[in-house]
């Protein structure tokens, strides 16, 4: 039972350091654009049914509870909470932010549709908005050579004032994905999304149209980290942790006493 005792306990260090690495890269993100923080799931190892309930205890009783010992806890996964940030002004015109749900769309190199809430766009010298990485945002947009002010609307709607014009001109639209269950999406870094089976197909469409958000010019999504809220969770899963090496300890001393007095 105290070699059991020891096993248990290591899978409780196992889970807990595992849940500071999902804690220390929430803190990590905090001033990620669009960044949503993780919260890690624990569940429970299979029990070892000793007594199982119900079973005859003599001829004519049964176990009320009988007796089952756990073996353990194990990180089942990590599920992405997907509340909104705050928006933060500014002013550029590039620095798009989605209030609600949804996602822009960017080309991957490979050829692929990546999903991001980071609206931190770029123009390249062609006139093509892109990412910080160089990514066009989907469906692609080009701005003419020579615009004096880009406008881009709630719906998405791309305008730019062109030189000897009065009015703008519409150039494209933005059009934004929503996805069944965004928590199933693949984080695959650089602060982009991959549709997987679990998350579903995209739904793509006109911002605020469906169920789909706003798009504010000039804002920038902050991440949905809250700093004391990582701290208070840092505190605890380290205090968890001590315990189960306490456990360790202790257990380890009591085989210690066996083995000298038996």
């Amino acid at each position: 039972m105290t070699n059991a005792a020891l096993h248990v306990a290591r899978t409780g260090l196992d889970a807990q350091n595992e849940k500071m690495r999902v804690i220390a890269n929430n803190i990590a993100n905090v001033n990620t654009n669009g960044f949503k923080r993780d919260r890690a799931d624990f569940q429970t190892l299979a029990y070892e049914a000793i007594v199982n309930p119900g079973a005859p205890s003599s001829d004519a009783n049964k176990y009320a509870t009988g007796l089952n010992l756990g073996t353990g806890v194990q990180i089942m996964g990590t599920s992405r909470i997907d509340t909104q940030g705050s928006l933060q002004t500014t002013g550029n015109s590039l620095d798009l932010a989605i209030q609600g749900s949804g996602f822009f769309q960017v080309l991957t190199p490979s050829g692929t549709t990546a999903y991001t809430r980071d609206g931190n766009f770029k123009l390249t010298a062609e006139g093509t908005i892109v990412t910080t990485e160089g990514m066009p945002v989907q469906p692609q947009i080009q701005i003419p050579d020579g615009a004096q002010s880009i406008t881009i609307a709630n719906d998405g709607t791309v305008s730019a004032l062109l030189q000897g014009q009065q009015a703008p001109t519409v150039v494209g639209k933005l059009q934004t994905a929503r996805f069944m269950n965004p928590a199933g999406l693949q984080s695959m870094g650089g602060n982009l999304l991959t549709e997987t089976a679990a998350s579903g197909a995209p739904q793509v469409g006109d911002a605020g149209t469906d169920g789909r958000g706003l798009i504010n010019q000039g804002s920038l999504e902050s991440s949905n980290v809250d700093i004391t809220e990582e701290l208070v969770d840092m505190i605890e899963t380290q205090r968890a942790y001590e315990v189960n090496s306490k456990m360790i300890k202790a257990t380890d001393e009591m085989l210690q006493y066996a083995n000298q007095q038996l």
